[in-house]
């Protein structure tokens, strides 16, 4: 073999090495670091495998004690070159349940950080094959200290009484140099690691002085770590035949309608928050809170059905059918995206009551029945939900504003600029209670001016059957932690409806 394969192949060893040192390493000084939000994350194959591990502490602490001492073992014996055959074994069958627990494959990368979109191959396979490679080759074939003692062994075996001449001791030193080639980057590892750790120190004890899952390091422990503190999963009501979930989720602030007030940039903020995995982790993780409707624009049918037919994801989809087209426009297309239940959307029924066209309201809602589907009738405004009331139209569910005006913002008395959602909150109250169809009551926090523990209760307390809410992936566990509080402790007038 020639020298410059045998420097490249070497070079090659000592860069996995230096990989699989530093990850070990990095886990062993990492406060609290733990793989059981990575084991509980997966979805795959043997994810009841991982998720029987994760379930007990002491399981956990095995395989973080392997995880750990195997990658700085591994890293440590392909960085100097001594038993690489071994160290690549163990290495490789290390890497098979790396790629199995997050596969990359559409749908089963949901709960980890990514460095790109792949498909089937990711570094995780790239380097398994690497490593089958250091597997099969012979030792002689890189320097490092398997070369030298096979070289020890096989002159000792045939050269029992050694005789070097000067010539031949200046070459055995040179070949004792190049399989001593990596022990200078043992060095130059220390050195680098020192100096990173001395960068990001500041940020480390800032981040770490009291961690919370928002500040964690990534998207696997910051979902995982508030699944732990679940008290529960959201109870259900139904409407028709349909059971839904008394929290639903939102669809403004996953399709970038932020309701931001004077703040601009923020609707262009949360869509690029909102990428198609992270609407995809966010509905997934809803559901493992027994959220399992979403109330969302015929926009959003696009992600929906990618959600379902990636992740297998039950989510159901409950369209406002909102369209530029108009209501029965909109309806159509919900029909075809799937919905389970559809109604007029608040402004567009508003608009509709406004101009004296409720006949197309009415039109809608027969559509809708025609499918087979609940139809409903969306409203800011009461005058709305009134005036189909009086001209024959009821619907199978309402879908209302509410929330009290108890918040600095709240301006009842002056121009609407989207800081009032509902304008007349105890006349809704009262009307609504007298209806005998279900209630879904949304913007109960006026668009995030409002806690939701203090929405939560005004709505259930004042007779909604169900409330739709706009989360981040990030308050949907303390948001079905508070559904929960809330409804142990309802007092309400108006029975359940739904």
């Amino acid at each position: 073999m020639k020298n410059v394969v045998k420097w490249f192949l070497t070079l090659l060893r000592v860069v996995l090495g230096w990989y699989f040192l530093y990850e070990g390493i990095s886990k062993i000084l990492l406060p609290g670091w733990t793989s059981k939000n990575y084991l509980m994350g997966s979805t795959w194959i043997l994810s009841d495998l991982f998720h029987w591990l994760a379930s007990s502490p002491v399981r956990v602490e095995v395989v973080d004690f392997l995880n750990v001492w195997g990658l700085i073992l591994i890293g440590a014996s392909l960085f100097v070159g001594l038993l690489v055959r071994w160290s690549s074994i163990f290495a490789a069958i290390l890497l098979i349940f790396y790629f199995v627990a997050y596969p990359p494959i559409p749908g089963y990368t949901f709960g980890t950080v990514t460095e790109g979109s792949y498909l089937w191959v990711n570094k995780t396979l790239i380097e398994f094959f690497l490593l089958v490679l250091f597997i099969f080759l012979p030792a002689a074939s890189t320097y490092g200290l398997d070369r030298l003692i096979a070289v020890w062994k096989e002159e000792r075996a045939r050269r029992p009484v050694p005789r070097v001449s000067q010539k031949g001791a200046a070459v055995d030193r040179r070949e004792l140099l190049k399989d001593l080639i990596s022990v200078p980057f043992i060095g130059a590892f220390a050195y680098a690691y020192y100096k990173k750790r001395r960068w990001s120190s500041f940020e480390e004890k800032y981040l770490s002085g009291k961690p919370d899952t928002v500040s964690s390091a990534t998207i696997r422990s910051f979902t995982f770590t508030s699944l732990d503190n679940l008290k529960g999963c959201s109870p259900k009501g139904k409407i028709g035949n349909i059971g839904l979930s008394r929290l639903i989720i939102g669809g403004n602030l996953i399709g970038g309608w932020a309701h931001s007030r004077d703040l601009i940039y923020v609707s262009k903020l949360v869509k690029a928050y909102h990428t198609d995995e992270k609407v995809m982790m966010t509905l997934q993780l809803a559901e493992k809170c027994g959220i399992d409707t979403l109330l969302c624009n015929p926009q959003l049918a696009r992600i929906i059905n990618k959600y379902w037919r990636e992740t297998k994801g039950k989510i159901q989809f409950l369209s406002d059918c909102g369209h530029k087209d108009g209501f029965l426009e909109g309806i159509r297309i919900s029909q075809e995206a799937g919905a389970i239940a559809m109604y007029c959307q608040g402004e567009m029924a508003d608009r509709l009551v406004r101009d004296g066209k409720l006949s197309e309201i009415s039109d809608g809602v027969k559509l809708i029945r025609s499918y087979g589907k609940p139809a409903g009738i969306g409203a800011h405004r009461l005058e709305t939900i009134k005036a189909c009331v009086e001209n024959g139209i009821r619907p199978d569910f309402w879908v209302k504003t509410l929330h009290h005006h108890n918040y600095w913002s709240a301006q009842p008395n002056a121009e609407w600029h989207d800081n009032i959602y509902c304008f007349e909150p105890q006349e809704t109250i009262d009307y609504m209670n007298r209806l005998e169809e279900p209630w879904i009551a949304f913007k109960v926090l006026a668009a995030g001016a409002i806690d939701p523990k203090d929405g939560f209760k005004y709505a259930f307390d004042n007779g909604a059957d169900f409330i739709c809410v706009g989360m981040y992936d990030f308050q949907i566990v303390d948001d079905t932690n508070i559904l929960l509080d809330t409804l142990s402790n309802v007092q309400r007038v108006r029975p359940w409806r739904g």
